[in-house]
């Protein structure tokens, strides 16, 4: 079982890249949705990088995040032909204003897209297998620390789930004596039938059993298990919310309303479950 909050990161040296650090954090979200933010020029790694993490984690808001120190990613360019075309202008420019002032190489290199800086993009793809090594172990981090506190979630909810199953035994216990006492004072088998018909909860405690030992069945798959486990919640809470309708005494309805609450907690933790 895996929460989906987790860190992760990694830090390495990458020849011409220069100190290459990746960060990789995840929280809790109704289905999978991954954000890189990359160095500028990047971006078109971007898919690779969502695929590299997309084979880990299927659930949950992750955001990953790499930063360059030094190296070589990109260069300086020159736009030569740009260059002879503001040169030509300028040179209109002189004979139309009979203007005399030369023109110097800082007001050349200033102009807008003359000298600009290009990514070195064969560059990156030649580093991509060291910068997905990094980002592969960033993610391994990240998963580790989903699982550490997965375990924990999972050690919280059978906690809970211990602890409905103990409060369906005791409603038990508590219903056949409070059946036994009431049906004591009916004067007909006909008031006796009616009222057994109608505040029978065997068959809610029953199902609350079955859903408690497929909640468990669950929790040791692998794999993503939050939504189908929050539906089993669902179906739990609604048989115990039957047997309070049911209802009629009043240590039977405290012990629901216990009931009620661990459910509560259970589904609450559930939406942090991948």
């Amino acid at each position: 079982m895996q929460s989906m909050t987790g860190f992760g990161s990694r830090e390495a040296e990458i020849k011409e890249l220069g100190r290459v650090y990746v960060e990789i954090k995840s929280i809790n979200h109704k289905s999978s949705e991954i954000i890189s933010r990359l160095p500028e020029g990047m971006s078109w790694l971007e898919e690779k990088i969502k695929k590299v993490i997309e084979a880990r984690v299927k659930r949950g808001r992750i955001l990953c995040m790499i930063s360059l120190t030094g190296g070589k990613s990109k260069s300086v360019f020159t736009n030569t032909q740009l260059l002879k075309d503001y040169m030509s202008s300028l040179q209109y420019i002189r004979r139309y204003t009979h203007c005399k002032d030369e023109v110097s190489l800082g007001t050349l290199v200033s102009l807008p897209g003359v000298v600009s800086l290009a990514d070195n993009k064969a560059l990156l793809r030649k580093k991509w297998p060291a910068l997905k090594r990094l980002v592969t172990e960033a993610l391994a981090s990240l998963v580790a620390s989903r699982k550490r506190e997965g375990a924990a979630l999972a050690a919280y909810l059978l906690a809970r789930l211990r602890c409905i199953r103990v409060l369906v035994e005791r409603i038990g216990s508590r219903f056949k004596k409070a059946v036994a006492a009431k049906v004591e004072g009916f004067l007909s088998d006909e008031e006796k039938e009616n009222f057994l018909k109608e505040s029978d909860i065997s068959e809610e405690l029953q199902r609350v059993e079955f859903h408690i030992r497929n909640f468990m069945r669950i929790m040791r798959d692998a794999g993503p298990k939050g939504k189908e486990l929050d539906f089993i919640a669902q179906e739990m809470q609604r048989e115990i919310n039957t047997t309070g309708a049911k209802s009629f005494d009043m240590l039977i309805t405290s012990r629901v309303i216990e009931a009620k609450s661990e459910i509560e907690k259970i589904r609450e933790q559930l939406q942090n479950i991948e």
